[in-house]
Parts: C-alpha cells; sequence; structure tokens
C-alpha cells in the first residue's frame, strides 16, 4: 500500500483541525490558542486568562452565569 503524500498528510490535519475546533465551538468552547493571540495582538497590556480561567469564562457564558445570557433549558 502507497504511503499517502505529505500534501495528503497536510489537508487531513488541516480537516481534522477544523473539524475539532467546530465541535467545540458548537459546546461552547472556545479554542484557547486563538483567544491568547487576539488577547497578545489587540490587548497589549493585558495579561491572557490561563486555561483554566478560559475554561470557566466560557463555560460561564455558555450557561448564562452572572447574568451573561447563554443556554437555558427551562
Amino acid at each position: 500500500m502507497a504511503q499517502p503524500s505529505e500534501a495528503l498528510r497536510e489537508r487531513w490535519a488541516l480537516l481534522t483541525k477544523c473539524v475539532c475546533d467546530g465541535a467545540r465551538l458548537m459546546v461552547g468552547q472556545g479554542n484557547y490558542d486563538v483567544y491568547v493571540a487576539h488577547v497578545r495582538k489587540t490587548h497589549p497590556d493585558r495579561e491572557p486568562m490561563t486555561p483554566t480561567e478560559f475554561f470557566r469564562d466560557r463555560q460561564n457564558a455558555r450557561f448564562g452565569v452572572g447574568g451573561r445570557g447563554g443556554f437555558r433549558c427551562c
């Protein structure tokens, strides 16, 4: 059996990354690396949240903790 080409492996890696990112967004979990890059680029005076703080912030936003809207089942 022939080995997949390097280009095919790169395309597969990109596809799986997109699928994983999409799944995270569907369940309310943003991409931490994208968040950190955004904060460093647009808010250089602020320190980015830690991964744990980021996860908790996204969970709170998803479920409406602190009056942030979010998903409600009833």
